[in-house]
């Protein structure tokens, strides 16, 4: 059937649909090409006069102010209504019905149902997945990236497409190489998903007048917490109970969550579905009610992951009755149920005193707060701030650019043997393109992502550079199984091309939500494919490795037929030009590894389920992450190549601190090995020193250099081997420098947590680590 016969079977289907009421009337309009089509909002005054004498609807006053004043107005029933993320209109109010569920995990999305694409808007910029963007260790991206999508997000919202609610970012840890979900993340260290978390969501919510009682759109951080097992040999994350120690809980899941409410000010944190050593977190008034809104002062609402509360009931079995299950929620700190339990259960758990209506109205207030901050209750948001964007706001050429220029920052070079990358295009004559994921477009925008403006393939960015390219797929797909093996066609192009590309790896069908990895292999045959192409490969071999999750590459990083190897995770969907512009030269790689790269025998011997961070030495457990990992490795956390040869000169910083303790304090007559953060004068201020570097680039080629500050402590109350202080991007010319200085609190940045959970500052001497630049100063009292 040709396009245009489907495109018009598209269009009586779409008709016939919204003849018989099945679809949104906004959805409606946009099929019909109405590009008047508008937003949803409250408060339409120009309909209704009369609304403009109701307090609620007054812009001029504050959110707390209108909610107080709308909060009497409604019914018990219209307020469970606004328990779920269908909220339920209330017309004598001149309040429409709201979606609260949409997605931009890394560009809008249409996973949510409160988003749609139409030949209105057919897409939106589709960034790299999450894991690559964090590759590129680059805070200013990570914002830069966020103010775009938010941008596109209220384009869309002005022309009906788009909610103003987003549940994104993902900011769990990639505690297991296995994880299907890995990819959503930014990796598996506590420091760099807490920056990455910070840096997206103000991209996302902060205004242009930066009001903190104002949102462009509302973020939401998730899967809050200790979730990161999805489906791994039968075990399902709807009953799977994480044990997990208050060590851990508090120096290695915790902390992304609390620099995302304190730092980033997010408008909403979601619950998960497992347990949480017996608990459900969406039921644990402890992590909900207690430190979210309670420690870290969430300014926002806590919503489910979807039918989280059902699952709680029907799957954990951790109630008696779906009414006590809507009610031990909503106590528990939940304000909004994905899903349909709470407006199905809460009126009964009322009349059967489970619950009051007070704690209907609490969740209620939050719901409705954020809507005020996001200007829902202001009339048409195309007479207020943002109302002028539109159409062609999304999918600029800008926005399109910063997707390429992400993924260049983001991929990796993990091997350059003799230095044969970069190519020289004008060199290589011709050029074979082998591999499953050679001419893929899908496959490089990974989950939780709407149809892209376009997409550039890897097939289509490299031959752009060599006009007589030779294709091959080598296999029919990523699974490379038996028959599905092309050999003689991707050894021949091989034996006759001046340069062979390998791209294989992942997608969806091997890594997703709801499927964990249960081998860390390359799929298939795909190994074999790779070394018999690089066999008799009559140039430089370049492998490049498409996936969100790590593969045991052991094989091609000792083989010497196989001159370089690329990570270039689900690269969006300018992926294909991106990669073009690294293995040609046109950009200096800068990425560097969020994540281990373990050998396939870690998947052998150790269970996923097994949540500790801490290695074992008496069975054997090596850990897990580069902070407290002690086995063999594939690649490290944080490896990568350049072009160019960078190197780190000490400037200044200090050799000894001091910490101040009263004159009382016990450790003044016996030797202590760490003071607990509330005895060791942070609370008077921040005790802080710099640390000044000079990066060098001894190299021909100019580019960008990540600097990481690590830093290994003393040996106390399970410390991890190193952990990650900082990083900065920074750009130097060829035999030029750069200045770069991290400023360190000691009771923030060189703090641990010990085996009760609680935050110490350890005594005595604290390794400083730049690459190979080591410096020690020692903390005393």
């Amino acid at each position: 059937m040709g396009e245009r016969s489907k495109s018009h079977l598209l269009d009586l289907l779409l008709a016939a649909l919204c003849l018989l009421g099945a679809l949104r009337p906004n959805v409606c309009a946009a099929a019909a090409g109405d590009v008047t089509a508008g937003p949803i909002f409250a408060c339409d005054v120009a309909a209704n006069a009369t609304l403009a004498g109701f307090p609620f609807c007054n812009a001029s006053l504050s959110a707390h102010e209108r909610v107080e004043d709308l909060l009497p107005r409604l019914t018990l029933k219209e307020k469970i209504g606004n328990l779920v993320n269908n909220a339920t209109a209330v017309p004598r109010l001149g309040i429409p019905k709201y979606g609260w569920w949409s997605e931009a995990l890394h560009g809008v999305s249409d996973v949510g149902p409160a988003t749609f694409f139409s030949h209105l808007i057919p897409g939106a910029t589709s960034f790299p997945q999450v894991i690559l963007t964090a590759a590129s260790f680059n805070a200013s991206l990570f914002e830069a990236i966020g103010k775009v999508v938010s941008t596109e997000a209220r384009a869309m919202h002005n022309l009906g497409h788009a909610g103003l609610t987003f549940w994104s970012p993902n900011i769990n840890i990639f505690r297991d190489p296995r994880w299907g979900r890995g990819q959503e993340t930014p990796g598996e260290d506590p420091f760099l998903a807490s920056k990455y978390a910070a840096g997206y969501v103000k991209g996302l919510q902060e205004t242009d007048d930066e009001d903190p009682e104002k949102l462009k759109v509302a973020a939401c951080c998730k899967h809050y917490t200790a979730y990161d097992v999805d489906n791994w040999k039968g075990i399902q994350r709807y009953t799977f109970d994480a044990k997990v120690t208050k060590q851990d809980m508090d120096d290695t899941f915790q902390p992304p969550f609390k620099s995302c409410v304190i730092d980033g000010n997010v408008a909403s944190v979601m619950c998960s579905y497992n347990q949480v050593n017996g608990k459900p977190t969406c039921a644990d008034p402890d992590l909900l009610a207690g430190t979210i809104r309670g420690d870290w002062k969430l300014n926002g609402y806590i919503v489910s992951d979807c039918d989280s509360v059902s699952v709680l009931y029907y799957d954990q079995h951790y109630t008696k009755t779906p009414e006590e299950a809507a009610a031990i929620s909503i106590k528990s700190g939940l304000d909004l149920n994905c899903g349909t339990f709470l407006k199905e259960h809460t009126l009964a758990a009322i009349k059967g005193g489970h619950l009051k209506e007070e704690d209907v109205d609490k969740a209620i207030r939050n719901n409705l707060a954020v809507l005020m901050r996001l200007r829902f209750f202001d009339g048409d948001p195309r007479k207020l701030p943002y109302g002028n964007l539109g159409r062609d706001d999304v999918c600029s050429a800008a926005n399109q650019e910063l997707a390429r220029e992400a993924a260049r920052q983001g991929i990796v070079l993990l091997k350059n043997d003799l230095e044969r990358l970069p190519l020289d295009a004008a060199a290589v004559e011709s050029l074979a393109v082998i591999g499953p994921n050679a001419n893929v477009t899908v496959t490089m925008i990974g989950n939780y992502a709407g149809p892209p403006c376009k997409y550039t393939t890897p097939l289509q960015g490299l031959s752009a550079n060599v006009k007589n390219t030779l294709y091959a797929p080598g296999c029919a797909d990523v699974g490379c199984q038996g028959s599905s093996l092309q050999l003689a066609a991707a050894t021949d192009a091989a034996s006759k091309a001046d340069a062979t590309i390998l791209v294989v790896g992942a997608d969806q069908s091997i890594e997703r939500e709801s499927f964990d990895r249960v081998s860390l292999l390359l799929p298939g045959l795909q190994t074999e494919l790779i070394t018999e192409v690089a066999k008799v490969a009559k140039g430089p071999v370049v492998l490049v490795i498409m996936s969100g999750g790590p593969f045991d590459i052991t094989f091609a990083k000792s083989n010497h037929n196989i001159s370089a190897i690329l990570w270039v995770g689900y690269p969006g969907e300018a992926g294909g030009a991106a990669i073009a512009d690294v293995i040609f030269g046109f950009f200096n790689p800068s990425g560097r590894l969020p994540v281990t790269w373990y050998p396939e025998s870690f998947a052998d011997s150790v269970n996923m389920t097994d949540m500790r961070m801490r290695p074992d030495p008496s069975t054997g457990y090596p850990g897990r992450t580069y902070r407290f990992y002690t086995g063999e490795t594939v690649y490290k956390f944080g490896d990568g190549l350049s072009y160019s040869n960078f190197t780190h000169h000490l400037i200044s910083a200090p050799k000894l601190v001091t910490v101040p303790l009263d004159a009382s304090h016990a450790c003044h007559s016996q030797r202590c090995l760490s003071v607990p953060l509330a005895d060791s004068g942070c609370s008077a201020g921040p005790l802080k020193f710099d640390l000044r570097l000079q990066v060098r680039n001894a190299g021909a080629a100019r580019g960008s250099h990540t600097v990481f500050l690590f830093m290994t402590p003393p040996p106390v109350h399970g410390a991890p081997k190193k952990h990650l202080m900082g990083f900065e991007k920074v750009f130097v010319e060829p035999s030029g420098a750069a200045e770069v200085a991290f400023s360190v609190e000691v009771c923030r940045d060189m703090s641990l947590v010990d085996e009760n959970g609680e935050r110490k500052v350890a005594l005595g001497a604290h390794v400083l680590h730049v690459g190979s630049l080591k410096h020690s100063v020692s903390l005393t009292i």
